[in-house]
């Protein structure tokens, strides 16, 4: 049997195709979801505000345990590098050169007839894989582009170091049958797996999947919800009624594409102006999309945190993006924007591993390690009323500081007996607060992760 490669797109999709930003939880809740599925690879959008992005890309290569993490690298070695920073720090990280090979795409989009265009694969691909060790190239509108044109430049890609390659029928006029003998002339060509990445124009996309691998493509692109994208349930549903037959499997859990995943994309669009509301009815805090730095201050010296400009002005640039969707923002909302935006600290220290015991005989034991600067293990222990507090302890013992815990929330991001957890820490040191998150599907894992992330803030502050 031979395992079929699945990779995710919908956070590409979702930001192409919704009016408003995923916001900073959304893409976060969304990836981990999708990596508790089984696919092989998560898909990132491409960087267009690097400063923010990076935090956002690393913040979900955190979050995304099995999965690979990949990237769009752009058009230019300084984008490649800007790339490279977003997904570094993944387990298993790719690096995807993405460029149009049909004659139409290639000159409306770069301008470039296609000796050009070679020397543009050529150039990008190398330096993808001067920086990564998996690198992608997808042949954009393969599907018109010409023979002789697509088959030098994946050949190329491929001599220069990448390590698979995707053929995207973005004009979606392809029957299945015409798609798989598609593939099966490309295979016998390329020497690197061959992933399909089909339309839904025709409505025949899990069909036109499931016929290019039976003519032996690797893997494909699949959504978990999208207008005119191959679905990831459908596939996997057919590769596991089907795929036996034809010596196929995949790792992706079937059973769990429609109860997690479904409840994280019914989340990204739910209203949830009745909570801000509620918070800002308790803490008298009300902003929109037209606030100010000094207004953000202001609502933020309420709850407790003292914010540098700097924070502000990032607090206030997620605050107008999530009242685009929303409009009036409370003091939950808020929190969340200063735990996500305010002063995000290099991570000093990093959670390794933990174990926690409890009962009800005897007091919570918890055991954690953490990395210092990507080098130096500190273990501490701990004993508290709890595994959460046991934990909170064994940090503290580790890096042997005590910090106030001001406050600490708790909430579940997804449903399920696997649902995901999020946790907010406020942690305060000399008088000032700071605030963390974390996510996990072990609420205990989710407090340890948001207790180290206002941790590295305390230590990158008073540094």
């Amino acid at each position: 049997m031979r395992k079929v490669y699945i990779a995710d797109y919908t956070l590409r999709q979702l930001a192409a195709e919704r009016n408003k930003p995923l916001l900073f939880r959304e893409k976060v809740a969304i990836a981990s979801a999708v990596d508790a599925l089984g696919v092989d690879t998560v898909e990132l959008t491409p960087v267009t505000n690097f400063k923010e992005d990076r935090i956002i890309c690393k913040t979900i290569a955190g979050a995304v345990k099995n999965a690979a993490v990949a990237i769009p690298v752009g058009s230019t070695p300084e984008d490649v590098e800007m790339a490279w920073e977003c997904v570094s720090a993944a387990a298993k990280p790719v690096l995807q050169v993405e460029l149009p090979l049909s004659t139409v795409q290639m000159e409306y989009t770069y301008h470039l007839k296609a000796p050009k265009m070679m020397g543009m694969v050529e150039k990008l691909v190398k330096a993808a894989k001067a920086k990564c060790e998996n690198v992608e190239f997808i042949a954009v509108d393969a599907t018109r582009a010409e023979q002789d044109v697509l088959l030098s430049a994946l050949e190329l890609a491929a001599e220069c170091g990448a390590t698979a390659v995707t053929l995207s029928d973005d004009a979606g006029t392809v029957f299945p049958s015409d798609f798989a003998a598609f593939v099966g002339l490309i295979k016998e060509k390329i020497n690197v797996p061959v992933y399909v990445k089909p339309s839904g124009a025709l409505y025949m996309e899990t069909a036109t999947a499931f016929e290019s691998l039976k003519a032996g493509a690797d893997g494909v692109k699949a959504v978990v919800d999208g207008k005119a994208q191959l679905k990831i349930n459908k596939i996997a549903q057919l590769i596991a009624l089907k795929g036996e037959t034809f010596g196929m499997e995949t790792s992706v859990n079937v059973s769990r594409v429609h109860s997690d995943v479904n409840a994280i994309m019914q989340q990204t669009s739910e209203d949830e102006a009745p909570r801000a509301e509620k918070a800002a009815e308790n803490y008298d805090i009300s902003l929109d999309a037209d606030s100010t730095i000094d207004a953000v201050s202001s609502a933020a010296e309420k709850l407790g945190y003292t914010l540098t400009q700097q924070d502000a002005g990032n607090v206030l640039r997620g605050l107008k993006r999530v009242s685009e969707k929303k409009g009036v923002i409370g003091a939950g909302e808020l929190e969340a924007l200063i735990a996500s935006y305010a002063m995000q600290a290099p991570s000093t220290y990093h959670l390794e591993n933990y174990t926690a015991t409890s009962s009800n005989l005897t007091s919570a034991i918890a055991h954690v390690v953490l990395s210092k600067d990507g080098e130096t293990k500190i273990t501490g222990m701990g004993v508290g009323d709890g595994p959460i507090d046991a934990a909170f302890g064994a940090i503290e013992n580790g890096v042997g500081f005590h910090y106030e815990l001001d406050d600490f929330q708790i909430k579940t991001v997804s449903q399920g007996k696997e649902a995901l957890g999020s946790a907010l820490i406020k942690l305060r040191s000399n008088g000032k607060l700071y605030s963390g998150n974390g996510i996990s599907t072990d609420i205990v894992g989710a407090c340890i992760r948001a207790y180290i992330n206002a941790l590295n803030k305390i230590v990158y502050d008073e540094d």
